[in-house]
């Protein structure tokens, strides 16, 4: 009987084990299935990235950063995995890292249950330092598991790191603008990007924008970064090019804030001034008193928003004279021998009396324009017909686009072809009223003078560049506007302006100085305001370097309106920053020039460049 009870014990067991082990195995493997489809919440060991390229930086041509992008990170956490125990001490660590103020860091983590954003604002430096932070934390178990409503388990969720956007910086705030101009935030697949509104910004906006964005593949470890391996993939990030301008820094910061005290001194609206290479056409300065910070615009600014040199229209006086005068003679319409008559400094026009601030009964074609004669220019036009008269504007640029790399640039206006046949628009637009131009029209148009005669386009910008390859730009266009022999002339004349005329004031031993001045009053309302403009347009030259240069004084409310007494002595300091810089060097013994760049350069040329 036991031998039979034994036996049947092993054949129930040998059952058991034959039926049971199967269906075991059968449940284990149905789990491991399950388990296989189903999602959970386990990190994973693949990870990607992306590295976003970042907006090109503006430079100037002594080789400083004016304007860049940097990355802007954001920190996020979910208040429900920190260990309570272990709050304060992430709350202490975080705030060491950033900066940040303790208090408000609880009270967001407090006043959420889930996911929370700690900063929007956090730089690339203060990112790396918070990822290494991170893996700390992780050692001491500050983040810990936790269950969600639905009673579902996750896993320690860590601080998240993330890119949030771009800023933009402009190192010298104020400096530069509006020609640098400002921007406006896009978003970009969540994360906000800047683009262009206005000056260079915005004209060159296709190419300062990101070319292409950084991708990294491959495995991640317990911190979440990714672990550069063979296997890694990896796509070159490219930035945006890198525009590099023709303006020096410390000239234009000199000249700013040359301007800036006469605006003071004059209680003038704006002064602008501009200085472009005669014979390559690059602008070396275009400065306003007009600026704002493009990091920080307020109500304040938005007046000085628009860039005045290339968008501000107005009726530019006498230093129109020159322009009409190298048209007559250009057309063989004067002879350097003959006299004019000025009728003793008083004409009637048609009902309207032009007089003249040096009377006399003739004066000599040259002493028109030296001693600024609007009767004597007014005698000269009526010898052009008006398609000439016409033409000879429209080839110098009025009432076109000079073609600058600035956005929004005013054409301005001139009379019309049958306008010109008549005697008083002829004799206005000889003496600067009846047409309207731009501050870089003029500019442009006097470098004619100091070029023989040729007139290229003004470039801002030298090249483009970034870490892919530099882009070429295309060269100004080149035209010629007046015969070699008119322009010589018209510069000898304007030398004598300077040397012995209305622009004595600029007169500068051991260099080669011509321009005019002009004053116009302003027009307003069908009629004209008891306002003016000033300015004074010229070159400046020694043995090696020529810089065609202009001054606009806007309304100045104290002092003289005459631009013999504002935008002249503007010029004048000018030659001497030049000097003192060493852009000229005047034909003078060495002792002479030392003392001219002590006495006179040296006054703007603290405390200009800042970070």
């Amino acid at each position: 009987m036991k031998k039979n009870s034994k036996k049947d014990t092993k054949i129930s067991t040998a059952i058991i084990v034959f039926f049971i082990t199967p269906l075991i195995l059968g449940i284990f493997l149905v789990v491991v299935n399950y388990w296989s489809r189903t999602s959970r919440n386990l990190p994973k060991l693949q990870s990607s990235e992306k590295n976003t390229a970042l907006r090109g930086k503006i430079i100037t041509a002594d080789n400083y950063s004016v304007a860049n992008s940097q990355k802007l990170y954001k920190a996020m956490i979910d208040t429900r995995s920190i260990d309570p125990k272990k709050l304060d001490l992430f709350i202490k660590l975080y705030c060491i890292y950033t900066g940040d103020d303790e208090a408000r860091v609880k009270k967001s983590i407090e006043s959420s249950n889930g996911t929370v954003v700690l900063s929007y604002k956090i730089n690339s430096k203060t990112a790396v330092r918070l990822k290494e932070l991170n893996r700390k934390l992780n050692q001491r178990k500050v983040f810990i598991s936790f269950k969600t409503k639905d009673g579902t388990s996750n896993p320690p969720v860590a601080m998240s790191i993330l890119e949030s956007g771009e800023k933009r910086s402009f190192l010298v705030k104020n400096g530069l603008t509006p020609l640098i101009g400002y921007l406006k935030k896009t978003e970009v697949n969540n994360i906000t990007k800047v683009a262009g509104v206005k000056g260079i910004e915005k004209y060159y906006d296709y190419y300062l924008s990101p070319v292409k964005d950084q991708l990294l593949k491959g495995p991640r470890d317990l911190s979440g970064n990714i672990i550069l391996e063979k296997s890694s993939q990896k796509a070159k990030r490219i930035d945006g090019y890198d525009v590099y301008l023709n303006i020096y820094l410390k000239l234009q910061r000199q000249i700013e804030k040359l301007i800036d005290e006469k605006r003071e001194e004059y209680d003038a609206k704006e002064i602008i001034v501009g200085i472009e290479n005669s014979k390559t056409a690059q602008i070396i300065a275009l400065a306003s008193s007009a600026r704002y910070n493009p990091e920080n615009i307020t109500k304040n600014d938005y007046k000085n928003l628009n860039m005045t040199a290339t968008e501000y229209a107005y009726e530019p006086g006498s230093v129109m004279k020159p322009i009409v005068f190298s048209i007559l003679f250009d057309k063989n319409k004067v002879n350097m021998n003959e006299n004019i008559n000025t009728h003793n400094g008083e004409f009637n026009l048609f009902g309207t009396k032009i007089k003249d601030t040096h009377p006399a009964k003739y004066m000599s074609v040259e002493d028109i324009i030296v001693y600024s004669s609007n009767i004597g220019m007014a005698e000269l036009s009526f010898r052009l017909d008006g398609q000439t008269y016409h033409d000879g504007l429209i080839k110098y640029g009025f009432s076109r686009k000079t073609e600058i790399d600035i956005p929004y640039e005013q054409r301005g206006n001139i009379p019309s072809i049958s306008e010109l046949g008549s005697k008083v628009y002829k004799a206005t637009v000889s003496y600067g009223y009846g047409l309207q131009c731009t501050f870089i029209q003029m500019l442009s148009a006097y470098t004619v003078f100091n070029n023989n005669g040729i007139l290229k386009n003004p470039r801002i910008v030298n090249k483009l560049e970034n870490s892919d390859k530099e882009y070429e730009l295309s060269k100004p266009e080149e035209k010629r506007i007046i015969s070699q022999k008119a322009a010589s002339v018209v510069k000898d004349i304007l030398i004598q302006t300077v040397n012995r005329g209305t622009g004595r004031k600029a007169k500068t031993p051991g260099l080669i100085v011509g321009g005019k001045t002009g004053t116009a009053r302003i027009a307003k309302a069908g009629g004209y305001s008891s306002m003016y403009n000033g300015s004074f347009f010229g070159f400046a030259n020694d043995l090696n370097s020529s810089y065609t240069i202009g001054v606009l004084v806007r309304e100045p409310k104290k002092g003289s309106y005459y631009a013999a007494q504002n935008a002249l002595p503007v010029f004048k300091s000018i030659l001497n920053i030049l000097i003192s810089d060493g852009y000229l060097k005047p034909n003078l013994p060495k002792e002479e020039i030392e003392k001219i760049t002590k006495e006179n350069g040296n006054k703007h040329a603290k405390e200009i460049i800042k970070d």
